[in-house]
């Protein structure tokens, strides 16, 4: 029921994909790894990614009925005998289902879980009344880019690092572009990122403004900043929010995010 493909030609006549392809986002950037993980039904109704250190990701046709959505599971689990899993992110029922059979067949449980709205930006509505400006990344903000990637850990994640830790990833991250800081006074106050491009989106991540800066529009300034340039390329700006996070789910709204489905991303232990 089930077979490897080659990771570019995974998506290639897939029926009910591209209706959800906003939520189902990563699986562009998964097939884009010549080293990924890929397998798809022989009825095209369930597809399976995982890049080499990443969560797996899974698709399944939502108008496939219940009994056969949990028997096709099944089959994936026992296809992936030999292939251990650190999770599985997929729309809540999907993944909820996933991770009880692949629980029940090897003892895992959950370890954590994020639920995620999806996003998409057909029109973008830029905030009025935010002073600043919009810059990319220099060498020159390594420094700053480590300290939000370690408030980012610490909000997101719960998980406190040390910004020195982050200086490597940060300057990987400004060296290949796509990655913006909002200035105000020529001071960087919070950033985003154009994490990657698909042929009909392009996806923003890495949002982060310190405590002290909050509340000023400084976000959804940067964001839309970015949005106007995909816009711009002929794409639709694409992000995943938390669903925890009220407050940015509303910043992201009114800048003129729709929702576009959820995602639940779950870990095994």
């Amino acid at each position: 029921m089930f077979e490897k493909v080659d990771p570019q030609y995974l998506l290639e006549g897939v029926d009910g994909f591209i209706q959800e392809e906003v939520s189902y986002n990563l699986f562009y950037l998964i097939t884009g790894f010549e080293e990924a993980l890929t397998i798809k039904s022989c009825d095209s109704k369930v597809l399976f990614a995982q890049s080499p250190r990443g969560n797996p990701w899974l698709w399944v046709n939502r108008d496939l009925p219940e009994e056969e959505r949990e028997n096709a599971l099944k089959l994936l689990i026992e296809y992936l005998d030999e292939t251990p899993l650190t999770g599985v992110s997929s729309e809540p029922r999907t993944a909820e289902m996933f991770a009880n059979l692949y629980g029940a067949r090897y003892h895992t449980s959950i370890k954590r879980r994020m639920d995620m709205e999806a996003y998409a930006c057909p029109q973008v509505v830029k905030p009025e009344g935010v002073s600043g400006c919009l810059r990319s990344a220099q060498l020159g903000d390594v420094e700053t880019v480590a300290q939000y990637l370690a408030g980012f850990s610490e909000d997101g994640y719960g998980i406190v690092v040390d910004p020195a830790s982050q200086m490597e990833a940060a300057e990987i991250m400004v060296c290949k572009g796509g990655l913006y800081m909002w200035l105000v006074d020529d001071r960087p106050v919070s950033m985003a990122q154009i994490a990657h491009r698909s042929p009909r989106h392009g996806r923003i991540n890495a949002v982060f403004t310190p405590r002290n800066e909050r509340r000023k529009g400084y976000a959804g300034a940067v964001v839309s900043g970015l949005c106007s340039i995909l816009l711009g390329e002929g794409l639709v700006p694409m992000l995943y929010a938390d669903m925890v996070n009220p407050a940015s789910n509303r910043a992201y709204q009114k800048i003129g995010f729709i929702q576009s489905g959820q995602i639940s991303d779950i870990r095994f232990e």
